[in-house]
């Protein structure tokens, strides 16, 4: 048996500490009452019909909520669906169909958002003292959640992770980060990500976990200094901002900082690290390897024999890379030689969720995950990544599928032909924007208008060129490459 919240069992056995602290509503938990909440959440969603392997969205802001409901899902054998509460009713709507979720687990506000039976936590802090509920009887291989993740077609999949899958992210993250109890871990990253293992891992190690509901610098500051947190969470454009003001002493207790969602430019990471001397836990991984359950990182070590500020490091515990031909994915290319990025080991997810021929186009037969990224190992088999196979804009940890855009914003009467690619942005690291082909008077007002209004907002256009026509291979194969040379800022 593996169930992944037995851990919380183990934890509320052995210590009396709190280890969840929400500064927005100043609740705190210790594992105990963790798992009593836990508990009658998944009693409530068992005497809704919910039975193991039954399929359970969850569509809440960021809360202690959230993250009591994915363990209690977890705890009854049900599958876990993270959604983003900036998901529209139509993207949900999606997730809901092809997933055959039966219950919306969400609140008052969002209820009635699409037609599903949902199910809304209530007072939680009166769940505190309830009776543990078993775990149900689950197994290495049994999924515990659908992560949805877009392709270049636009259509989200939903990448198949297991119990054994989080058992192997959240070891090698307690084992990257140095996970212990005395920690005092601040984690802003969203709960509908896979990102929100890293914090599943701090709890795993009983370390005191701050959870920040929505970002904000200056208060992330004050819970650095004010509860002296010891590792820290972060993104390229929370590092970039970090440098671009004066030095502060707020982080004087802290001895790493993740970055992870995108890439961090050199400069930036040079940056930080000579004016804070911190590490910076630089990672690389994918919805599907739960970030780095599979995957590489640099870890502090890795600063005293390279100055190089790029490499996303090396294999973590389990876990393999190698660089393949883009083509023929059975040629392993040598050091330096730039390639398809792929890796194998334990948190690699299933596959697709009912998408076979997806599932066999990068889950090969012999364990290996084609990536869709474009990197290269150095001669210390470090990894270093140059490019995208598939043309995903990644901006702030946001992924963007500029077909899925397109799809939307060609809709629009007054565009005949679109085009959504990323430009440089060194605060957010990518931005999108869209090259335009008219019918006939450009409304760039009226289009981005109705992008606000037909679309999540980290997915709008930050800015419109106007084109005569695309740039085109034989006059219909679009070059994303092309326009981004053709407007890099």
């Amino acid at each position: 048996m593996l169930n992944i919240t037995t851990f919380l069992d183990a934890n509320s056995k052995r210590l009396d500490k709190n280890v969840l602290y929400n500064p927005t509503t100043g609740n705190k938990y210790n594992s105990g009452e963790i798992l009593s909440i836990v508990s009658e959440i998944g009693r409530q969603i068992k005497d809704l019909g919910i039975n193991k392997g039954d399929r359970v969205l969850i569509y809440l802001n960021n809360s202690e909520e959230y993250l009591f409901s994915l363990f209690a899902i977890w705890r009854i054998g049900a599958i876990a669906i993270p959604a983003n509460r900036i998901f529209t009713a139509a993207e949900l709507e999606y997730i809901v169909s092809d997933s055959k979720a039966e219950l919306m687990i969400t609140d008052a506000e969002a209820e009635n958002i699409i037609d599903i039976e949902t199910y809304i936590p209530t007072d939680i802090s009166s769940y505190k003292s309830k009776e543990i509920l078993p775990a149900e009887n689950t197994d290495w291989d049994d999924l515990c959640q659908l992560q949805y993740t877009s392709g270049t077609t636009g259509k989200p999949k939903g990448a198949m992770l297991t119990h054994g899958n989080y058992f192997t992210a959240i070891h090698n993250e307690c084992d990257v980060l140095t996970l212990k109890q005395d920690d005092v871990y601040l984690g802003i990253y969203p709960m509908a990500h896979v990102g929100l293992s890293w914090s599943i891992a701090a709890l795993r190690a009983a370390a005191y976990y701050i959870l920040i509901e929505q970002f904000n610098l200056e208060e992330y500051l004050k819970l650095c200094e004010s509860e002296k947190v010891t590792v820290l969470t972060g993104m390229p454009p929370v590092i970039h901002s970090l440098t671009t003001m004066d030095k502060t002493s707020q982080l004087k207790t802290v001895r790493e900082i993740i970055s992870g969602g995108g890439p961090l430019h050199k400069k930036i990471w040079k940056d930080f690290h000579e004016t804070y001397g911190i590490p910076i836990i630089n990672a690389y991984g994918l919805s599907e390897t739960i970030v780095i359950g599979t995957g590489t990182v640099i870890r502090p070590e890795d600063y005293r024999e390279a100055d190089r500020f790029e490499s996303v490091g090396h294999p973590v515990c389990f876990s393999e890379v190698k660089i393949v031909d883009e083509a023929d994915s059975s040629i392993v290319l040598e050091k330096y030689k730039q390639g398809e990025i792929a890796l194998r080991g334990p948190a690699v997810a299933k596959g697709y969720w009912g998408n076979e021929e997806k599932t066999k186009a990068s889950f090969l037969e012999d364990g290996w995950f084609l990536t869709g990224d474009v990197g290269y190992l150095d001669e210390d088999n470090r990894l270093f990544i140059t490019d995208r196979k598939k043309d995903m804009i990644v901006m702030s940890g946001w992924k963007i599928y500029p077909t899925e855009v397109e799809e939307v914003l060609i809709k629009y009467p007054a565009v005949k032909e679109i085009a959504i690619f990323s430009v440089n942005d060194c605060h957010r690291g990518e931005i999108p924007v869209a090259a335009v082909v008219w019918e006939s008077e450009p409304d760039d007002e009226g289009l981005i208008n109705y992008a606000r209004e037909n679309l999540s907002r980290y997915k709008v256009p930050r800015k419109i060129f106007a084109l005569d026509e695309l740039p085109r291979v034989n006059g219909w194969k679009l070059l994303r490459r092309e326009l981004r040379k053709m407007f890099k800022e």
